[in-house]
């Protein structure tokens, strides 16, 4: 090439042999080489440490780069213009523009939560770019130099000068890369991954035979043998990295992170144990407690039959992401697998978490592909667990249905098969959207919802149970509790499902009366509920030990009760004839099961609940007293009559009865469950004055 005016010459031989060029073109293969490999391979320890090297070799090209360019532009900004200069000039935009977007990307992978989709797909997009036009310069450069045919001898020495050069380039280049390359490959040779002992304890029980080793439980891993217990566990790191931390926080306090320290799962499994065998637990691990199933310990001599492991987290994040298959006959009925881990995922600790936690975020194809699935969103998926029945594997005798919030919901007013507009899911009301900063927010797979919308679905699984959180003193029970109670009452808002789904409480009630009444009538009050946003069956769960019941109270204008049901005495104990939505459940002797044996149920004596959009009537008849008190002075007179008797009626609900919780800590303990008042009715009954007669 020819500067303007042909006074400028460059000595090509020496601007080959620079060490800066060499090392610039050295760093620049094995980024681009690495780089591609990250896109194409798959998940690997070597290209999680591919991803290490890349960064850190990423950021010491940035200086050398940018002195090598500036040098490579003021030697050769004079010449024409011709396609390699052109190239030349493409090419290292595309690649300034490919620094640039991995510094960005590694500035947040290392101080952010996430990595920001558009940077990633420029710093892809320019990757390919480089490979297109900077691999071209140089080729091309060589491949001129190679065919060019020179006219003197002297010309001919400066060409064999220059493919020396040329040739010394290339190797020293080359040479770099693998130096780099050696580096990945000693950062994979140093790496201890954590020994996963996948095995189940040299005595466990394989009572229904090693084909089915979690029975009587329908759970199963992918590989039908037993899973680490940490491979299951760590759910905190979702929220100590910086990433899911309102995700964490959430469910923390939920019902799925305490199903398996829940006091009364805990002491009810105990007795299972000493009647049926520690093995026989295993019905109930499979929903309550995966991890501790999985790693086999529920096993006949297991002293503990909760792995201490992951016995605090219940139903963890990995176990609950990590299902693959689930079927709808319930009793846990699913396949949970294992995602690959990232380095020191498992085993790590505080000085190596800033790398597991920048790998994920830098390189988080493998986290995203492997914990978030389209089955997760669907009922199907909560069928597994939120539906159960007993067999003769479990009660010696036979097949009897237990709870069922998934067919409840399946066959009500709140499916319509295929259309989504109308129909509400469980994720719909149990998992609400909430204001969300956490990478996971956004969804395009909904109908009503956008990637980035800055919402997800809450991790409270909102439901029923106002006792647990307090009992086990959870880091924000009191907000949990509050929430559930008004999650009972019906007052959560769902904005996302207003128009398709009810307002008002969750069940209705109003009373039925005569329109009036005098001194010695009998008289028949009617107390109507009726179920009225609940997705399933009202109330549902265990319902041998839940208790949804009417209070009702009958006054006189003086204050003084005239009729009373459903009043909770000093022992916390419901009045006896109250009018109660349960069931009672009988062994094969005709006994009732009242300390949650479920194992020896074979049938149910007695069951009400109300299924959605369904009423139900409880029927109450008392005698107006020959004479009522009178108003006190400044008593309000609700009705224009001279005198009224006033009804109030309210539906009470507790998560377990007074009797089981004695049964299980004791007369002693004085602990009993909350009650929640989810919905009040009142109304007067005037009183005719027959002396007016």
């Amino acid at each position: 090439m020819t500067a303007p005016g042909g006074s400028i010459r460059v000595d090509r031989p020496v601007e080959w042999r620079s060490r800066l060029a060499i090392a610039v073109g050295g760093i620049l293969l094995f980024e681009l080489g690495s780089g591609l490999a990250l896109y194409l391979l798959p998940f690997s320890v070597s290209n999680q440490v591919m991803m290490i090297v890349h960064t850190l070799f990423g950021l010491l090209l940035v200086a050398p780069f940018a002195w090598y360019q500036l040098v490579h532009w003021r030697t050769y900004r004079h010449y024409t213009m011709t396609h390699t200069k052109a190239t030349g000039y493409l090419g290292m935009g595309v690649t300034v523009a490919c620094l640039v977007s991995g510094l960005v990307l590694t500035w947040q992978a290392a101080f952010g939560t996430r990595i920001g989709p558009v940077w990633d797909q420029v710093h892809l997009v320019t990757t390919f770019a480089v490979v297109g036009l900077v691999m071209p310069h140089i080729v091309l450069l060589v491949w001129r130099d190679g065919r060019a045919k020179p006219q003197t001898t002297l010309q001919e020495a400066a060409r064999v000068a220059v493919l020396r050069s040329e040739r010394r380039y290339g190797a020293g280049a080359a040479l770099v890369g693998l130096l780099a390359l050696a580096v990945v490959g000693a950062g994979v040779a140093a790496y201890r991954p954590p020994t996963i002992n996948d095995e189940f304890p040299a005595d466990y029980a394989f009572t229904h035979g090693k084909e089915r080793p979690f029975a009587p439980s329908l759970a199963r891993t992918e590989t039908n043998w037993a899973f680490d217990s940490r491979t299951l566990s760590g759910s905190k790191s979702c929220g100590t990295s910086g990433c899911h931390e309102q995700i964490t926080e959430e469910w923390a306090v939920s019902a799925h992170s305490y199903a398996a320290k829940d006091a009364a799962f805990q002491a009810i499994q105990e007795v299972m144990a000493k009647q049926n065998g520690a093995e026989s637990t295993r019905y109930c691990g499979g929903c309550h407690d995966p991890i501790s199933t999985f790693s086999g310990a529920k096993n006949i001599f297991a002293e503990n039959l909760t792995e201490l492991e992951g016995y605090e987290e219940g139903v963890s994040c990995l176990s609950c992401h990590g299902v693959k298959e689930t079927d709808v006959k319930g009793n846990a009925d699913y396949v949970i697998g294992r995602a690959e881990r990232y380095l020191f995922e498992i085993d790590g600790s505080d000085r190596t978490q800033p790398v597991r936690d920048f790998l994920i975020r830098a390189y988080p194809r493998q986290h995203v592909d492997s914990l978030s699935k389209r089955l997760f969103k669907t009922p199907e998926y909560c069928a597994a667990c939120h539906k159960q029945f007993i067999d003769q594997e479990v009660n010696d005798i036979g097949w009897v249905q237990l709870q069922n919030q998934y067919d409840n919901w399946r066959k009500s007013r709140w499916n319509h098969e295929d259309d989504p507009t109308k129909t509400v899911e469980c994720r719909e009301c149990h998992m609400p959207l909430v204001a969300s900063d956490d990478p996971s927010a956004g969804d395009a797979s909904d109908y009503n919802r956008t990637p980035d919308d800055g919402m997800h679905r809450s991790h409270r699984f909102l439901g029923a149970n106002q006792l647990m959180p307090g009992l086990l003193e959870l880091a924000g029970a009191e907000e949990q509790t509050r929430l559930t109670e008004a999650w009972l009452r019906g007052e959560i808002k769902i904005p996302e499902i207003a128009d398709k789904w009810a307002g008002g409480a969750a069940v209705l009630i109003d009373i039925v009366t005569p329109p009036e009444a005098a001194p010695g009538d009998d008289v028949t009050v009617q107390v109507v509920l009726e179920s009225n946003k609940v997705g399933h069956d009202f109330p549902t769960g265990p319902l041998d030990i839940i208790q949804a019941w009417v209070e009702l109270q009958v006054t006189d204008a003086g204050g003084r009760v005239v009729f009373a049901s459903g009043t909770v005495d000093e022992d916390h104990f419901i009045q006896k004839g109250s009018f109660m939505f349960k069931a009672e459940g009988v062994d094969q002797y005709g006994n009732l099961i009242d300390r949650h044996n479920l194992w020896e149920m074979v049938g149910v004596r007695f069951r009400r609940s109300l299924f959605p959009g369904f009423t139900d009537t409880a029927e109450y008849a008392f005698t107006v007293p020959d004479s009522l008190a009178a108003a006190a002075p400044g008593l309000r007179q609700v009705q224009s009559a001279p005198d009224a008797l006033h009804v109030r009626a309210i539906l009470k609900y507790r998560k377990i009865d007074q009797f089981l919780l004695n049964y299980v800590f004791g007369e002693d303990s004085g602990l009993t469950s909350p009650i929640t008042d989810m919905s009040t009715a009142e109304v007067d009954i005037p009183i005719r004055d027959e002396r007016a007669n």
